[in-house]
């Protein structure tokens, strides 16, 4: 599969939605990832996100502003044990809860499906980190719509172990603006990501369509001790 440059993709496309991605440092020492929120409505532009423990949360920026608060305010990451879950809705929390009961990741999501935000159907992406005592593996979902028929839920899990130094994968929600909103097709894309938290950061950030872009979240975890760093932008500030 070919690389392609994550900057290339964002700058691309003025509407990807939600992305996640997740990969591997090219110096081996860190599992990464990167999760940004886009908006188009007022009600969407106006969050941030905040920390919440080991993870995020969003919330309303102006409060005063929020109107349907349904599809927008969720926990895009928790951190469960050697665990780290990140997605673009209310899974997260349906991840952290049943794999706390002793299910998987591909289990729990069996539970969920698309949003209910006819008639895009926005596609419900999550990923999550496994990093203990030196190894690193990582696993990407998206439940989408068939084809923006509601009647189906398509359901599809990646796993990546041991991944290789460098790489990456990229999953959004959307392939491009419209309307309706068309989803995501094919499997995650191949990208690369470098070794530094702050180059990854500005690159993405700057990367996204200036008009939609709301908040991004980047944490880099040294594989060998589980420490990690986080950086947070918001536009709202």
């Amino acid at each position: 599969m070919q690389t392609l440059s994550l900057e290339h993709e964002l700058k691309e496309n003025s509407y990807p939605g939600r992305g996640i991605v997740i990969g591997k440092s090219p110096n081996g020492k860190y599992a990464v990832t990167a999760y940004f929120i886009m908006g188009r409505s007022e009600n969407s532009r106006n969050r941030i996100f905040v920390t919440d423990g080991e993870g995020i949360r969003t919330e309303a920026f102006d409060p005063s502003k929020l109107t349907d608060p349904s599809l927008i305010i969720y926990a895009p990451v928790r951190v469960l044990n050697d665990d780290t879950i990140v997605t673009n809705g209310d899974q997260t929390d349906t991840v952290y809860e049943l794999m706390n009961d002793g299910k998987t990741f591909e289990q729990a999501l069996r539970t969920r499906a698309f949003e209910p935000d006819a008639p895009n159907y926005t596609p419900r992406i999550s990923g999550i980190m496994h990093v203990k005592d030196g190894a690193y593996s990582y696993e990407m979902s998206i439940l989408k719509s068939s084809n923006g028929n509601p009647a189906c839920c398509n359901r599809y899990t990646f796993s990546y172990d041991n991944p290789v130094n460098g790489e990456a994968h990229f999953i959004h929600t959307y392939m491009r603006d419209g309307n309706p909103l068309p989803s995501f097709e094919g499997e995650p894309k191949f990208v690369s990501v470098p070794d530094d938290i702050d180059e990854f950061t500005s690159s993405v950030w700057s990367s996204l369509n200036e008009d939609n872009k709301v908040s991004l979240f980047v944490r880099y975890i040294d594989i060998e001790t589980g420490t990690y760093e986080t950086r947070i932008v918001n536009k709202n500030q």
